[in-house]
């Protein structure tokens, strides 16, 4: 993951005052290996959810960004113990914990599951499509490809970035347009790092799944007839029995 861009929270603190203004600062560390070169040290203070002033290890001082800020800035600036204690933050608490947010975090894996289904193309030489989606998996390098009675697809193959949902997993979509062959095989195969073996999902083409669906509703819906005209026809015959024939002149 050599790559990646990742930022860790180091510190925040919010003050309320009486009037519901807010106040807080909030550090933290940057960086794409565990090697001090690559890693930026940040602080940055709000108010009013307005950051006003920030410090950079990249930049060895305060800057500010509002006029309250600038005069901060120039402040911290000149106060050599505690610009210091900030350019020491870089060293003292981004690189001394980068090891465990590896360890813990960053190597920890989430394996995908994929679901494939058949849709109609808008267009193109092909009149069929499979959709190959994986959900759920992190890290985010992943690869989707395709096998055709065995041998990999490379033609007529589209596939989306990796798509964050926004809580640390991924989401991948993988088209492949065709032409339906007789007796034909098709699989979506999935590589990941979670993953001891590559994670095959063939395509079963005698029904889409629109229709598997359509069946089981109305199968359902036949099911429940049968049972409300059976109960109708038992509470008819009981009724019948319990009835007392008068005779007539």
């Amino acid at each position: 993951m050599a790559s990646s861009f990742l930022s860790f929270s180091l510190l925040f603190i919010s003050l309320h005052a009486a009037d519901g203004f807010r106040y807080y600062y909030m550090g933290r560390c940057e960086f794409n290996s565990t090697e001090l070169k690559d890693i930026e040290y940040i602080r940055s203070y709000y108010y009013n959810k307005k950051e006003y002033a920030r410090f950079s290890s990249s930049v060895g001082k305060f800057v500010g960004f509002t006029e309250w800020g600038l005069k901060q800035a120039d402040y911290w600036n000149n106060l050599p113990s505690y610009m210091a204690q900030e350019r020491a933050e870089k060293e003292r608490y981004c690189q001394h914990n980068i090891g465990n947010w590896y360890s813990n975090i960053l190597s920890k894996s989430a394996e995908p599951y994929v679901r494939l289904r058949s849709k109609t193309p808008s267009g193109g030489k092909h009149p069929s499509m499979l959709v190959c989606s994986v959900f759920d998996f992190y890290p985010k390098q992943i690869r989707v490809g395709w096998l055709r009675d065995g041998q990999e697809v490379t033609s007529d193959v589209t596939s989306t970035d990796e798509l964050a949902d926004g809580d640390w997993y991924y989401q991948v979509h993988s088209h492949l347009e065709y032409t339906p062959r007789s007796g034909e095989k098709i699989s979506c195969v999935v590589e990941h790092a979670s993953l001891k073996e590559p994670l095959v999902t063939d395509w079963d083409p005698s029904l889409p799944e629109s229709e598997r669906n359509k069946i089981a509703i109305g199968a359902s819906g036949l099911i429940l007839g049968l049972i409300l005209s059976l109960a109708g026809f038992i509470y008819y015959k009981r009724k019948a029995r319990g009835r007392i024939l008068v005779p007539t002149n």
